[in-house]
Formats: structure tokens, C-alpha cells, sequence
């Protein structure tokens, strides 16, 4: 029995259909899932968050006529490591099924955890790209669409530029290598 592959109508891993004559495949790659964890759901800042509602929530427990109940605090805590793991788990699908492609002609990106959507962006439909690295070295590239042409916020969420909602922009998030990236995909837009 031939096993099952999720993608099995791609023509090559991240492709929808085999490049025509002359183009080729420069990088491909996929998001860090700890970096999306940290960057795009901000696990980090839920953690303080959370301890934060957890202190107030004992010191208000602690002025009680009948002293600290650890009960209440149990249960919060609990919620919180449970939204925090929930968080977790979808920057980690979203990882996982989650493949950029560049080539020597355009942007390839095969996105999403339910409904798989794949966008071509050839560079001539480019008007502008930008890199963002954060402290981890991890970062996105953003590439802004030329003319009037739009994807909704909600198909390329979480490869969306940050609160850019009138004019959604799409952005290879949380690469490993984004420096790298940067550099190929530079050089390919210059040479096409």
C-alpha cells in the first residue's frame, strides 16, 4: 500500500504544479516554530502577563477573611499553562505545514494549518521587500504588492506583516536563515 502524503498534489514539495523551462528552485524553507511561538504569539510577553495576574490574584486571595486559598490559584494557573500550550501548538502546526519556496522568477508560499493555500508571487508583481531580524537571529521578510492587487489579512495570517490591515503584506516569517534569504531573493529580483 503506497503511504499518504498530505501535499500529494504538488507537483515538487511547495509547488503546485512543475516550474516551467528555465526556472529553478533557490531556497526553500519553513518558519522556526519557537520563533513564531515568541514573535507572532507572544508567548513571552503572555508569560508575564499571566504571572502578573497570578500575583494580583494572590494578593487579593491574601486579604480574605479566611486567609490564601491556593485552590483559585491553582485553577488560574492551570488556565494559563493551558493557553499558553494551546498557543504552543499552533505556532508549531503552523510551522510545520508552512513551506516558502524562492526561485529564480518568484515567491512560493504553501500556508496553512486546515485549508492549505499556495500563493505565486512573481517578482514582477513585487513592488518592495524588507527584512526584519530579531534578537534570536530569526526575522521576517515582508514583500509589498505592486499596484492594486490584495490577499486578505485573514488568508495570509500569520504570514502577514504586522498591523498592516488595509494593505495586507505578505512576509516569510521567522526564518532561521533570513539574512541568507534576504541575499538570494535580492539577487534574484536583480537578475530578473
Amino acid at each position: 500500500m503506497k503511504a499518504h502524503h498530505e501535499h500529494e498534489f504538488e507537483a515538487a514539495p511547495g509547488l503546485p504544479e512543475a516550474l516551467p523551462a528555465g526556472e529553478h528552485i533557490l531556497w526553500q524553507g519553513a518558519p522556526s516554530a519557537q520563533s513564531l511561538a515568541l514573535h507572532v504569539f507572544h508567548v513571552r510577553a503572555l508569560c508575564g502577563y499571566f504571572a502578573a495576574m497570578l500575583l494580583v490574584q494572590g494578593l487579593y486571595l491574601a486579604g480574605e477573611p479566611d486567609g490564601l486559598s491556593f485552590k483559585p490559584l491553582l485553577w488560574s494557573l492551570l488556565a494559563a499553562l493551558l493557553a499558553l500550550g494551546l498557543l504552543g501548538a499552533v505556532a508549531w502546526f503552523a510551522a510545520r505545514n508552512t513551506l516558502y519556496t524562492l526561485t529564480n522568477r518568484r515567491v512560493v508560499m504553501r500556508i496553512g494549518i486546515v485549508l492549505t493555500l499556495t500563493l505565486n508571487l512573481p517578482f514582477k508583481a513585487l513592488s518592495a521587500a524588507a527584512v526584519r531580524t530579531y534578537k534570536d537571529g530569526t526575522g521576517d521578510i515582508v514583500v509589498d504588492l505592486a499596484g492594486d492587487d490584495r490577499i486578505g489579512w485573514a488568508h495570509l495570517w500569520p504570514h502577514a506583516r504586522p498591523w498592516a490591515l488595509r494593505k495586507p503584506q505578505p512576509s516569510l516569517r521567522c526564518l532561521p536563515d533570513v539574512q541568507q534569504v534576504a541575499g538570494l531573493l535580492k539577487n534574484a529580483w536583480t537578475a530578473a
